[in-house]
C-alpha cells in the first residue's frame, strides 16, 4: 500500500475535532480512527517532525531544538539541519524495500535530503532564489515553472501588520498545495509526506484574536475568525489532494504539537541572576540578549537559553571551560535547581505549574550535548525569555517579536486505511507510534530502532518478528550502504 502523510504543523485538537465544517478531514475521521497525539518533550517543530519520521525520541536523535550546543564552550550553538539527523527514517525503510518517496517541507530538510525520490526543502532553506533546495536539483526548475518563486515560509511572520501576514500565509499555502498536487499526480511514489507550516504561522500571528481564554483577547475583534477560516481553507485544499488518491493508500493527517494561549514570558536568566546562580560582572542598563551579557563564568552555577521552552545548563568543573559545580555535586545541584524552578510563581503570586524534565529520565538515549534540564514554564503557558535587563521576571512583550501562542503537548492524528482495525476516537497515541503504525499498515518491516509501537497491532505487540531482523549495528551498516548508493541521505 502507498502512504500519504499530511503534516499540519501546530494543528490544534480543539479546532480540528470541534469544527464539523472541516468536511474532508471529517471523511478521513469517519473512515478510520483519530485522537489527540502526545508529542515529544520538547514539543517543538525541530525535533518533533524527525522524531515522528524515525520513531525515536529527541535524546536518541541528539537534537533538542532548532539550536544545539556543538561543544562545551559557552557560546557554541549550531542550527539543526538535515545533516543533524543520521537515524533511519520511515522513508529510508521504504527505500530499503525498493520504494520511492516524495518529501515536501519536512523540518529540517535543508540541505535537501538525497532520498530515493524527490525532496523539497523546508522553512530552514536560506534563499530559494540562490540555494538548491530540492533533490534532484532539477526539481527546483520544475517547481518554479509551476508556481514561480517557491515560498518555504512567510518571512517576517512576527509582525503587527496582520493584513499582510494573513494574505502572505494564504499565498504561500496555495503554492504549497499546487506543488503537492503536482507531485501526487506526476511523481512515482510509495511514501509521500508534506508539512504545511502555514497553520503554525497563523497560530503565532492570530491566536490572541481567536482564543477567548487568551489574556489579550478582545471579543468582536476584526481577526476573530481568521484562524478558523484558514482551517476551512486548508480543508478544501486537502479535499483536492484526496481526490487524486486511490483506495490502496494509508492516509495520516497529523500535527507535531498543538497550540495554547501565551500568558507571557518568564525571564529565566534574570531569575537565575536574582537567585545568585548566574553571575554578571555588570548589570545591563537596558534589555540585553544573553549572548551580549558580561558574565563572570567563574562564579556562575547555571545559565539558560530562551525559546518556547527553557534549556538550562550547569557550569560543571572539568566540563565547561570555567566550571564551578564539582562533578560529585552535580546531581545535588541539579535536583535543587529543578525544585526551585518547579516552585516559581506567576505574575499574580500563584504557583506557575512549571514542569522540569531531566534528559536521562525521559529519553531512551542521551546523545550529543543535551540541556541539563528542560523547562516548560507554566506547562508551556509562558515562554522562556533569555535576555536580561527587564524590570521584572514576568513580561508580556516577546524577545523575538509579536507572538500570540506557545506550543501545546498534544497535537492531532487522523488515520484511515482499508486494513486499519481501529475505528473512532483512540486515546494514548504517542508521536513515536506513528511511523511503526504506517509501516505496519502498508506492509513494510519495522526497524528495531523505532521506539514506538504500531497502534494497529496494539501498543504492546511490537516484537522482533515485525522488525527488520537486523541488529542496531547491522541496520547502521545497511544505512551507510544505501547512503553511498544515493538512496538515503
Amino acid at each position: 500500500m502507498k502512504i500519504l502523510v499530511v503534516g499540519l504543523d501546530c494543528a490544534a485538537p480543539e479546532i480540528v475535532f470541534a469544527d464539523e465544517s472541516l468536511v474532508n478531514i471529517r471523511r478521513v475521521m469517519d473512515a478510520g480512527c483519530y485522537g489527540k497525539l502526545e508529542s515529544v518533550v520538547p514539543p517543538i517543530t525541530i525535533p518533533a517532525w524527525m522524531c515522528m519520521a524515525t520513531g525515536q525520541d529527541p535524546g536518541s536523535l541528539g537534537v533538542y531544538g532548532f539550536r544545539n550546543r556543538s561543544d562545551y564552550s559557552y557560546g557554541a550553538l549550531e542550527i539543526a539541519t538535515s545533516r543533524s539527523i543520521r537515524q533511519v527514517t520511515i522513508w529510508d525503510q521504504v527505500a530499503m524495500e525498493g520504494g520511492r518517496s516524495v518529501l515536501i517541507g519536512i523540518p529540517p530538510s535543508f540541505p535537501p535530503r538525497k532520498v530515493n525520490g524527490v525532496c523539497v526543502g523546508c522553512m530552514l532553506t536560506p534563499d530559494v532564489s540562490r540555494d538548491i533546495y530540492t533533490h534532484p536539483a532539477s526539481v527546483k526548475d520544475e517547481i518554479e515553472a509551476l508556481v514561480g518563486e517557491y515560498p518555504v515560509d512567510v518571512k517576517g511572520f512576527r509582525t503587527d501588520d496582520k493584513e499582510w501576514l494573513k494574505d502572505s500565509i494564504y499565498e504561500m499555502t496555495a503554492k504549497h498545495f499546487e506543488v503537492v498536487r503536482h507531485f501526487v499526480q506526476n511523481a512515482e511514489w510509495d511514501y509521500f509526506e508534506f508539512v504545511e507550516i502555514g497553520v503554525d504561522r497563523m497560530h503565532h500571528g492570530f491566536w490572541k484574536h481567536h482564543d477567548p481564554s487568551h489574556k489579550q483577547f478582545e471579543p468582536g475583534n476584526p481577526y476573530e475568525s481568521v484562524i478558523r477560516d484558514y482551517y476551512r481553507y486548508v480543508d478544501r485544499e486537502l479535499g483536492t489532494v484526496f481526490e487524486l488518491l486511490d483506495e490502496d493508500t494509508v492516509v495520516l493527517i497529523m500535527s507535531d504539537h498543538g497550540a495554547r494561549a501565551l500568558d507571557g514570558g518568564f525571564c529565566v536568566n534574570e531569575w537565575l541572576a536574582e537567585n545568585g546562580l548566574l553571575a554578571l560582572k555588570e548589570r545591563p542598563t537596558e534589555i540585553t540578549p544573553f549572548s551580549d551579557l558580561n558574565i563572570d563564568w567563574s562564579k556562575t552555577t547555571a545559565w539558560s537559553e530562551g525559546g518556547y521552552y527553557g534549556r538550562v545548563f550547569l557550569n560543571v568543573k572539568g566540563r565547561e571551560p570555567q566550571g564551578l559545580v564539582e562533578p560529585e555535586d552535580y546531581d545535588k545541584v541539579r535536583d535543587e535547581l529543578q525544585q526551585q524552578l518547579e516552585s516559581v510563581l506567576d505574575d499574580t503570586g500563584e504557583p506557575m505549574g512549571t514542569r522540569v524534565f531531566r534528559p536521562d529520565q525521559i529519553y531512551r538515549n542521551v546523545r550529543n550535548i543535551a540541556p541539563d534540564l528542560l523547562v516548560h514554564f507554566g506547562d508551556l503557558a509562558w515562554r522562556a525569555i533569555g535576555g536580561v535587563g527587564y524590570p521584572s521576571v514576568h513580561v508580556q512583550e516577546n524577545d523575538t517579536g509579536p507572538d500570540d501562542c506557545n506550543h501545546a503537548q498534544f497535537g492531532v492524528f487522523v488515520l484511515a486505511s482499508s486494513n486499519n482495525p481501529l475505528q473512532g476516537e483512540v486515546d494514548g497515541v504517542h508521536l513515536l507510534d506513528l511511523a511503526p503504525t504506517l509501516l505496519d499498515l502498508a506492509g513494510y518491516d519495522i526497524p528495531e530502532s523505532m521506539q514506538g509501537s504500531s497502534i494497529a497491532r496494539g501498543k504492546s505487540m511490537l516484537s522482533s518478528e515485525h522488525g527488520t531482523g537486523l541488529s542496531m549495528e547491522g541496520e547502521e551498516a545497511v544505512r551507510r550502504r544505501l547512503s553511498g548508493l544515493g538512496y538515503i541521505s
